[in-house]
């Protein structure tokens, strides 16, 4: 058993960034200027979104932690210099918190446009900043088994991002309003299980031959095996406010997919449970963040959110060794100590009675600690 290699189980982090204009504080449009001076220096690690008030950065291959962290924090530090020197400032929230959606511009380009004709008011008002972390995998046989199990612990993890508590200028209520938003679009959410590669192909090839999708990256699940990289990609995530919070979940789906593929070398597996029950924990994650409690199906009570983290700490244990990111993984217990970003942007609010105010705090810890 000793001799198992971890080394495909490589990462790739996309973070997406809002542009804010800083006398208003509002989201603004930059006529992909960023992106273009972007491009120049770190090519095409930067992309336009929808929005014209998005920045979409995307790292390397990288083989471990400690790369993707040096990468993810040189996209920061990179795109938020160009910014600032075309006078806009950069952010990370999963929502801004009173920008409203209706003002703001479309990028110009032939896919953004297809989307908003077929999905309308819903493309449109997805302003929405995500992070999604891709974990290498050896074939795509074992992609699929591992997305399936993965499934569980999305909720758990996702909890530890939320950072999404304004929308359009109101307190919603939510640590991550970004879900409820994103719920609008069709193909989102958690997958089902798919019982081998064949079945998730032939999913694919009958959505396409009918004409509900030109092509696989139109399935916008929480989790999905990626249409050409062979690679499981983790959706579900708001964009944390800072590079450790993002690495860190990084860290996390990278030693649960090694976990399960060390059980599965085993020829053990871990419990599925069924999309209708783990949307129940996805549910309370997006509205409680890590403050809630959670369903432990296996043992069917409501346990605190915390201690499931804990227990997912623990179950990964393991294989923290082999991937060389327990720094990484410790830093769950800075997290857990200090409040997600739902909950900061929260405290300001509570402190300032201003949401320009946690534009500023949101700002602030872009490049915090680097």
């Amino acid at each position: 058993m000793a001799n198992l290699s971890y080394k495909h189980f490589t990462l790739g982090v996309e973070e997406e960034y809002m542009v804010i204009d800083p006398h208003t504080r509002e989201l603004k449009g930059h006529e992909q200027k960023i992106v273009h001076e972007g491009q120049k220096m770190l090519k095409d690690k930067v992309k336009a979104e929808m929005h014209q008030a998005v920045v979409e950065v995307g790292t390397d291959i990288c083989n471990n932690v400690d790369e993707a962290f040096v990468d993810v924090a040189t996209l920061r530090k990179t795109i938020s210099g160009i910014a600032e020197s075309m006078g806009f400032w950069i952010g990370a929230s999963g929502t801004h918190p009173f920008s409203h959606w209706e003002k703001q511009l479309i990028t110009e380009h032939a896919r953004y446009n297809e989307i908003v004709n077929e999905l309308q008011e819903a493309a449109r008002s997805n302003l929405i900043f995500g992070l999604h972390v891709h974990v290498g995998m050896e074939t795509r046989e074992m992609a699929i088994h591992i997305a399936n199990s993965a499934r569980y612990f999305l909720p758990h993890i996702f909890a530890l991002s939320t950072n999404s508590p304004f929308w359009e200028g109101r307190t919603t209520g939510y640590k991550s309003f970004r879900t409820k938003v994103f719920e609008k679009f069709p193909r989102t959410g958690i997958p089902d299980v798919f019982n081998s590669i064949e079945d998730y192909d032939n999913y694919v090839k009958l959505l396409i031959k009918t004409n509900c999708i030109d092509n696989a990256k139109k399935i916008w699940w929480d989790l999905r095996v990626h249409p050409f990289f062979n690679t499981v990609e983790f959706r579900i995530c708001d964009i944390p406010l800072t590079v450790h919070e993002t690495i860190t979940i990084a860290a996390l789906f990278q030693a649960l997919c090694a976990k399960l593929y060390k059980l599965r070398s085993q020829n053990l597996n871990f419990m599925s449970y069924s999309r209708a029950l783990i949307n129940e924990n996805k549910f309370r994650a997006s509205r409680y963040g890590i403050d809630g409690s959670m369903i432990d199906f296996g043992k069917e009570t409501e346990v605190n959110t915390r201690v499931l983290i804990y227990e997912l700490l623990d179950f990964v244990d393991d294989v923290v060794p082999h991937l060389g990111s327990r720094h990484a993984i410790n830093y769950v217990h800075k997290m857990l100590e200090q409040g997600t970003g739902a909950d900061r942007q929260l405290k300001v609010h509570e402190h300032t009675g201003s949401l320009e105010k946690v534009v500023d705090y949101i700002r602030g810890s872009f490049l915090q600690d680097l």
